[in-house]
């Protein structure tokens, strides 16, 4: 499995991986519907966000995305058929480190707020903390950097 920074012509990548999923799953018009495009992306990608992708035999299995400028995991997402493979811890580790690097003290995420959810017991074997449910539902997880530079 490789890890790498995702660029402009991954976008296609992206939405096919995304629109695989069981759990949360969105089609692309669903998708669209709430700003979420191939060009809405792009821009992403060109500005204050970074994703990356997991690839296996040159294929993208999975992906991560992160905003530096609000410090958060936006997105985890890997298709069905390739679970438990590694993918998914290997790209929040990357998520993760890069968001430290541009100077967070804490890093936070959102995810849906039932239990039965896998993301809920993923999130949390990784060590993010459960801070409590926005106002649209969604559970919000939380990760801190202390100051001897460890996370926690």
């Amino acid at each position: 499995m490789q890890i790498r920074i995702a660029i402009g012509s991954d976008v296609a990548t992206l939405f096919r991986i995304r629109t695989s999923v069981k759990e949360n799953y969105q089609s692309q018009e669903e998708l669209a519907a709430i700003g979420v495009t191939p060009e809405s992306v792009g821009e992403m990608l060109r500005t204050t966000a970074r994703v990356w992708v997991a690839e296996i035999d040159d294929e993208g299995v999975a992906f991560s995305m992160a905003d530096a400028e609000q410090g958060t995991i936006f997105a985890m997402f890997v298709r069905p058929g390739y679970e438990h493979r590694g993918a998914g811890r290997a790209l929040m580790r990357a998520a993760e480190e890069w968001l430290f690097s541009q100077g967070h003290d804490e890093i936070w995420l959102l995810t849906g707020s039932d239990e039965r959810l896998r993301a809920n017991g993923f999130y949390r074997h990784l060590g993010w903390n459960a801070e409590g449910i926005e106002a649209d539902g969604q559970l919000r997880y939380v990760k801190r950097k202390h100051s001897s530079g460890d996370v926690k």
